[in-house]
């Protein structure tokens, strides 16, 4: 089996930005190659950057990659109201987006808050969204609490990092982005030494803490430059944002209660990753996961690697990338 094509130069690929106006908002849309649909959603803190080697792959190998700047990000619609954040809205976004591009079916590539939101959107419009490769985020139903009441009732109420985010003065407090942004890429990463790296329950291991003045050499200097400067524009708030709308999310989604992904789907993780330990302490098993997800085909354990498998293990999500989508367009091509 070939690895996908890593090209440095995109002569033969050239990448087009745009605003796209969905739903009488405006979003910041990338777009590269052609074929079938790779759309690929970011998370916190981060910008439609964080893809564009993934993007460089797939446009290499015979697909158009869609990315954009999510709600509350970059050049994107970035409201002030949380109650504005709802997922149900942000999966109208997404919607609005592959309407206003002509593209009736896409394959969303998903990471963090993006990924939680890839994941409705499967839910919510499996006729639009044909499968989904999440990064570092489980998918969970739709249940009866939300997830704040849920880590509530875990006794996290006062532990997860989370509940810190939403308070009103952490606007201000992360507002200096050439800080905040080399410190969640360093801490959340599984560069820093075992016992020391982000602790979603320890709030003195949190990812805003001062970093090492040397970032990892996987931290593409033009990638992390894009986001100090765009944050330092933009401020946090829409970002922090997605955190505020979680329960206007669960409101919304109350007919999608206990509603399952049956469309092929792909869970890679870091297991250095202190999101993930917390989620499943126990690394999940196929079997275990398809509980919730029927179509899962295969989850990707990568040693060492923490919350950035993209940008960390980038040639190997890079590969499992490629791997999925051939495979997915070679079962639809076998049904046609």
């Amino acid at each position: 089996m070939s690895h996908p094509h890593e090209v440095s130069a995109a002569a033969d690929h050239p990448v087009h930005h745009s605003q796209i106006e969905a739903n009488g908002a405006s979003f910041h849309v990338v777009e590269q190659g052609r074929g079938p649909v790779v759309l690929f959603l970011h998370g916190f803190p981060d910008t439609v950057e964080t893809w564009r080697r993934q993007m460089q792959v797939v446009a290499e190998n015979g697909y158009r990659a869609i990315a954009l700047d999510m709600r509350g990000f970059g050049d994107s619609y970035s409201p002030d109201d949380p109650a504005l954040y709802s997922g149900a809205l942000i999966v109208g976004d997404l919607i609005g987006i592959l309407d206003a591009l002509q593209v009736p079916t896409a394959t969303i590539v998903s990471h963090d808050w993006g990924a939680d939101h890839g994941q409705r959107a499967m839910v919510m419009r499996p006729d639009r969204f044909n499968g989904i490769i999440t990064l570092s985020i489980p998918f969970l139903p739709r249940g009866e609490l939300s997830t704040w009441d849920l880590l509530r009732s875990r006794g996290l109420g006062d532990l997860y990092y989370a509940f810190d985010m939403m308070k009103p003065e952490t606007d201000d407090r992360i507002r200096d982005a050439s800080k905040s942004i080399p410190s969640a890429l360093y801490w959340l990463s599984g560069e820093p030494a075992e016992g020391t790296g982000w602790d979603p329950i320890d709030a003195k291991r949190n990812m805003f803490r001062p970093a090492p003045e040397v970032l990892p050499s996987w931290a593409d200097p033009a990638y992390v430059k894009h986001n100090i400067e765009t944050f330092q524009r933009t401020g946090f708030r829409g970002g922090l944002n997605q955190y505020r709308g979680v329960q206007a999310t669960f409101e919304h989604l109350a007919a999608y209660k206990d509603v399952l992904i049956y469309q092929p789907s792909l869970y890679i993780w870091g297991d250095a990753d202190g999101l993930c330990r917390l989620f499943h302490p126990v690394p999940p098993t196929v079997e275990e996961m398809r509980e919730t997800a029927p179509g899962l085909v295969d989850v990707v354990r990568l040693e060492g690697v923490g919350h950035w498998p993209h940008h960390e293990a980038r040639e190997r999500v890079n590969f499992e990338i490629i791997k999925f989508m051939n495979g997915l367009n070679a079962a639809v091509s076998a049904t046609v």
